[in-house]
């Protein structure tokens, strides 16, 4: 019985996979492209901050939290927008 059920929805999980579309459009291919680039500067964003809050205290913390933030974002997007 167990093989029988696992068998039933093997057969249903390529039957899914096999009315799968061509392609995608060339707009499709621009939209992953657009939110690739921006989550890789945001990540790098968020990495940066955190890197650089993890350097000096007060006033000197906020400013290397910034300044991570700002390198982050730079290098993330760089490498996430080729």
């Amino acid at each position: 019985m167990r093989i029988r059920r696992t068998n039933i929805i093997l057969a249903g999980c390529l039957a899914v996979s096999a009315c799968q579309s061509g392609p995608p459009s060339q707009a499709v291919s621009d939209r992953n492209s657009e939110f690739g680039c921006i989550a890789g500067t945001v990540g790098g964003a968020i990495v940066g901050g955190l890197i650089g809050s993890t350097i000096g205290a007060g006033t000197g913390q906020v400013l290397a939290v910034g300044a991570g933030i700002g390198g982050g974002g730079y290098v993330g997007n760089r490498l996430a927008c080729r």
